[in-house]
This record gives structure tokens, C-alpha cells and sequence, in this order.
């Protein structure tokens, strides 16, 4: 088994969660670094900067969108002017870009405040306390396990309101506080070093963060796992030295208004098995296989604080997949939680193995709707680059709830066609099923694969091979393991209506 060092923390941004809070301009000019002062295109900027347009213009401002000037004082924090283009133009994307932009352009400053932009804008002060408070707070997260590791990035954030805003601001960071906190768990998992975050430490950490956040945890072993049939991921599991789990989380208000259960893909390292992957970037990066299991965790976190209506039931399926003599070959069947035979042409096509087995429990309890989120295949990275995640599923009420949270939290999905057709790719002569298509349409065949298992259930998947990995920063989005799909699947939740055709068996 792998030794984990006693002092190394999986989920370290847990531990040291700044303070937020709201205040007036004078106290927080007294207590704050630096100073965010948004300034609309073609206006004035407000006296705390000390500088009129024309002066601003002169450096190369003009308050256009993303626009960020910094003017240093030798008393009282620094000035930061933050462009928010014509007011009655500014959404919770723009706000939550702009607190990102000004948080990374004063990286040395650790008590940062933003001023809450004057009534005429384009968004309430509640939403825009909401945005910026996650903007802020998810640009200064970082995972680093080096020297100076504990020292903090940011110790306070403070939204400026008026004395008739300040509910309304305290309203809204309470809920970005939130949002944020459960996407920085999210990012800690995906970021963690693979022989730190197995399978059983994951369950370890869902035992920790779950049942304050008011969620019951179930933990299903190995033994348990033979005993359930789920074949997919025992199979997966047979070349590791690390044992499997399966983790059943469950949110459950009083007089629930829909039932969802959510199914997140846990490989915790992806070799690719005896389908070894090259030693590439792309290999190297495979700590990130978790990203969906991480994202169902951290947004089922949040559920309870936010006030989340609908019943949540979440599955972790995790394991590594690792080559080695008693891994799964090419050509081995697996039988299915629901009996379904599956044979093995590819063991790096794992992820549908193993979430087959919990959609076909999601579907053995009543449920309104099924989504499942993976890292699945190169072909939806290929088709919509690291920004965008695929989507696809069989009932357009579900497909279209996922888009329009995506475009709430600016987690964008875009729907690919369940083209059934191609279904006749993953026929096998000796099984059910074979777990891979051929050469073209990955994405496709492979949201075909999984729709065998929702036993004809309103289900959408989600497909973030593409988004859960960036090589650069932007914005409040980090470079390497994003996390994405926590905010995605937070707002669903939030928002979530049971389609009118209803759950098959609710």
C-alpha cells in the first residue's frame, strides 16, 4: 500500500478559509491592501481614486470591460480602477471576471475589498456581492505542498456597501462564500498527488467534509462491492494494489421537490491498464481522472447552505487502473450491477465500466433525473477545447436545465447528438456490449454505452475530459486541475425542475 506522509493535507483550502464579510468605504480603507473602485466607460470615477477620467485616460483606462489599472498611495490601501464597460451591461460573469482580474493584479496584497458599483447597474447588489466573492476567493486559491505552502494568499476579502445595500451584500457573500469553498474542495481533490488520494483516502475525506455539511455518507468496501455485483468497477480495479469504493451520498430536505442522483466518475490515477497511455503531458496528468467524483462530492457540500429543495443522492466509483498481472485484459467480459455483459476491447476506456454500475443502482431507487459527470474521452477535449464540456442525454428537459446552470455559473456545456445509429459500434458477438466504438464520434458511442444502464430514466451526461485540466490561468480559473463541474452541478441542483415526462419508476 502507499505510505501517505502524516503532515500532507488532500484538501488543505478546508483549513484556511479567509474572512469575508461587508463593510462601509471608511472602514474598509482603514483594515484593507488594496481597494477594487469599479469605473464605468465614458463616467467619472468616484473620488477614492483621485484621478478624473481624463487622467485615466491618459494611462490607457477607459473603464471598457476587463480593464484594471493599479494606482499606488502612500497612505490607506492601494487603488485598483476595474473597467466594467457600460453599467447596465454588467452579469454575474463579468462581475465574478472583473474581482478575478483585480485579485491577480494585486497578488502581494492579502486584505482585498471591492466596491459595489452604484444602483443604476445592470445586476443586483446581491448577485454581484455573490460573484465578486467567488471571483475573488477562487483566483487566489492555489494547491502547493512546497516550502511556504501555509502561508495564505488572501487572509480577508470585504464588500463595500452602502448602509441601505448592506443586507442585500451580506446576502450575497454568504452564498459566494460558499459556492467558492466548495469548489476549492473540488480543486484540492483533483490536484492532489494520486499515491496521496486513493480510493480509500477519498472515502476517508467524503467521511470528513460530508456529514457537517449535512449529508449521510455510505461507504461500500470491496467485499460489499462483490456482494452488489458491481462488476464494472472490481473489474477496473483487479490490476491496483489500492482497493476500491464506492461512496453513496445523500442530501435529503423535508418534502423534497425532486429527486436527483448524481454519478461521478472516481478513477483516482488512469494508467490506461494493459492499454497503457503514452508517457506525455496527457499521462502526466492523469491525477485529474477524479475530477467528476470530486465535483459531485464538493456540490453536494453546498446543498444544505444554499437551501437546495430537491433531494441529492451522489456515487463516488473509485479505483486507479493500473497494468499489472492480475489487471483486466482485452477480451475479458464483465457482468454489470444490472446483469449487463460487457466485453473489454480497451481498458483505458475504464470510466464508462465503472459508472455503468452506479447509474444501474441510481435507477434501482425513485429519481427524477440522473447525471453523471466524468472525465471520459479525448474526443470531447479534440472537439471543444478546454473551456467547453460536452453534454448529451435522453431527455431534452434535463440536457437543456444542465445548459442553462452551465451558463449561470459560466461552466458552459454544449450538447452533442445521442445519434443512435452508431449504437451498433458497441455490439460484441460473445457479450451485450463492447466498451468502445470505433475510430470517430468517442464521445457519442461512448454516452451510448452509459444510456444502456438509466433503464430508460430522464439522464444526461456530462463529459469533461476537455475542461478539467488548463494549462494556464484566466480569469478566477487556476492552471492545471480545475475542478470543473461544482458550480455546474450546484446551480442545477439549485434550480433543478422534474421534467414533465417524470423518472421511469418514481
Amino acid at each position: 500500500m502507499h505510505t501517505i506522509p502524516d503532515d500532507f493535507d488532500p484538501i488543505p483550502s478546508t483549513r484556511r478559509r479567509p474572512a469575508v464579510g461587508v463593510a462601509s468605504l471608511k472602514q474598509a480603507e482603514a483594515e484593507a491592501d488594496a481597494l477594487a473602485v469599479p469605473v464605468a466607460a465614458g463616467t467619472e470615477p468616484g473620488a477614492e481614486l483621485s484621478i478624473d477620467a481624463a487622467g485615466l485616460a491618459a494611462a490607457g483606462f477607459t473603464g471598457s470591460r476587463g480593464q484594471t489599472l493599479v494606482q499606488p498611495r502612500s497612505g490607506g490601501p492601494v487603488r485598483v480602477a476595474v473597467g466594467i464597460g457600460t453599467p447596465d451591461q454588467i452579469d454575474a460573469t463579468l462581475a465574478r471576471d472583473l474581482a478575478a482580474e483585480f485579485a491577480r493584479a494585486v497578488p502581494w496584497h492579502r486584505r482585498l475589498a471591492i466596491e459595489v458599483p452604484s444602483r443604476d447597474a445592470g445586476i443586483s447588489v446581491t448577485d454581484f456581492a455573490q460573484a465578486v466573492t467567488e471571483g475573488v476567493l477562487l483566483a487566489r486559491w492555489r494547491y502547493f505542498v512546497g516550502r511556504g505552502a501555509d502561508e495564505s494568499t488572501l487572509e480577508s476579502l470585504t464588500v463595500v456597501a452602502a448602509d441601505e445595500d448592506a443586507g442585500a451584500a451580506r446576502a450575497g457573500v454568504d452564498r459566494g462564500r460558499v459556492v467558492a469553498a466548495a469548489y476549492c474542495l473540488g480543486r484540492d481533490l483533483a490536484n492532489c498527488p494520486a499515491s496521496t488520494l486513493s480510493a480509500e483516502r477519498m472515502a476517508e475525506v467524503a467521511l470528513e467534509v460530508g456529514p457537517p455539511a449535512g449529508l449521510r455518507v455510505e461507504v461500500f468496501d470491496k467485499q460489499q462491492l462483490i456482494e452488489l455485483g458491481c462488476g464494472g468497477l472490481l473489474g477496473v480495479n483487479r490490476g491496483s494494489v489500492d482497493q476500491p469504493r464506492m461512496v453513496r451520498l445523500r442530501y435529503e430536505p423535508e418534502n423534497p421537490t425532486g429527486r436527483i442522483a448524481l454519478v461521478g466518475k472516481g478513477i483516482m490515477y488512469d494508467s490506461g491498464g494493459i492499454s497503457l497511455k503514452p508517457s506525455d503531458e496527457s499521462h502526466a496528468q492523469m491525477k485529474n481522472d477524479m475530477t467528476g467524483a470530486a465535483a459531485v462530492l464538493a456540490a453536494m457540500t453546498a446543498l444544505r447552505d444554499l437551501g437546495c429543495t430537491s433531494a441529492v443522492t451522489g456515487y463516488l466509483m473509485c479505483t486507479d487502473n493500473m497494468p499489472s498481472g492480475s489487471a483486466l485484459k482485452l477480451g475479458d467480459v464483465l457482468k454489470m450491477r444490472n446483469g449487463t455483459t460487457v466485453e473489454v476491447l480497451n481498458t483505458d476506456a475504464e470510466g464508462r465500466l465503472v459508472m455503468a454500475d452506479a447509474l444501474a443502482l441510481a435507477t434501482e431507487e425513485p429519481v427524477d433525473a440522473i447525471v453523471d459527470i466524468a472525465t471520459l474521452t479525448g474526443a470531447c477535449l479534440r472537439t471543444f477545447g478546454v473551456e467547453i464540456a460536452g453534454v448529451m442525454g435522453n431527455d431534452r428537459a434535463v440536457v437543456e436545465q444542465l445548459r442553462r446552470a452551465g451558463d449561470a455559473t459560466d461552466e458552459p456545456v454544449w450538447e452533442l447528438p445521442l445519434h443512435r445509429p452508431y449504437r451498433s459500434q458497441l455490439d460484441s458477438e460473445v457479450a451485450d456490449l463492447t466498451n468502445m466504438g470505433g475510430l470517430n464520434a468517442g464521445s457519442i458511442t461512448a454516452g451510448l454505452f452509459l444510456e444502456e444502464f438509466v433503464d430508460g430514466h430522464p439522464w444526461a451526461h456530462v463529459d469533461i475530459a476537455g475542461t478539467a485540466q488548463l494549462p494556464a490561468a484566466r480569469t478566477w480559473r487556476n492552471k492545471g486541475a480545475t475542478g470543473f463541474g461544482t458550480k455546474l452541478l450546484i446551480e442545477f441542483a439549485l434550480s433543478f425542475t422534474p421534467p414533465a415526462s417524470g423518472g421511469a419508476g418514481s
